[in-house]
């Protein structure tokens, strides 16, 4: 059985403490990765990275100057004119590091295309097989392309499907209060948002498609 190796990578959207706390506190992570500006939340609760990557525009360089002296931490410095966003690039570090875990904190902010991007580079993971959920105060977003199973977690209440693909083909739900048997679900439809978890254990068949799955507080 291979090593299960979890990665957390700390982007520049706002982080509040408290959800903070508990996905590090509940976690015991192998790599902690700083992208760019993620940089000044993880000096603001003290806790140090493994790695900095980023083209440096957003974090604050008194910061990045006093880590990137500590010794075991390696600094990425990348181009500003890159192809890739800077959590992009966190994520294929994670990936270069052989995670089979990655959770993703201040992906979601006030940049909607930068919200957009970063769900859509969940694929690259998805395509290696590899578990990437990102995670804020209110949500928890995944894509899924298979069979999931759904533990119930009280402090979510809705849970959304949503294509990513242009069609997503025979998806069954149970223990859910909307069912669906066999569906087809295409972009431009809002038929799968604001589901509810009723069982103790849900399940979503996926046969052909890849599926957003984001767990919702309100």
């Amino acid at each position: 059985m291979n090593k299960m190796i979890k990665t957390l990578i700390v982007s520049g959207g706002n982080i509040e403490k408290e959800c903070f706390s508990k996905i590090y506190i509940n976690n015991k992570f192998d790599y902690i990765i700083a992208s760019d500006k993620g940089l000044e939340t993880l000096d603001k609760y003290n806790i140090t990275p493994n790695y900095i990557i980023g083209d440096f525009d957003s974090v604050n360089r008194e910061i990045l100057n006093k880590f990137a002296n500590k010794k075991d931490i390696e600094v990425k410095e990348l181009n500003p004119e890159k192809d890739y966003t800077d959590t992009h690039m966190a994520l294929k570090l994670a990936t270069e590091l052989n995670s089979t875990d990655i959770t993703i904190m201040g992906a979601i902010g006030t940049r909607v295309d930068h919200v957009l991007a970063n769900i859509h580079i969940l694929k690259e993971t998805l395509d290696k097989n590899i578990k990437c959920t990102i995670i804020d105060s209110n949500n928890e977003i995944q894509l899924i392309n298979k069979t999931t199973i759904l533990e119930k977690d009280n402090k979510y209440k809705y849970i959304s499907l949503i294509p990513f693909t242009t069609k997503v083909e025979g998806i069954t739900l149970k223990g859910l209060k909307y069912l669906l048997s066999n569906a087809t679900l295409e972009i431009g439809h809002s038929i799968g948002v604001s589901n509810e978890q009723i069982e103790k254990n849900a399940v979503i068949e996926v046969k052909n498609g890849i599926l957003i799955l984001i767990k919702s507080k309100d």
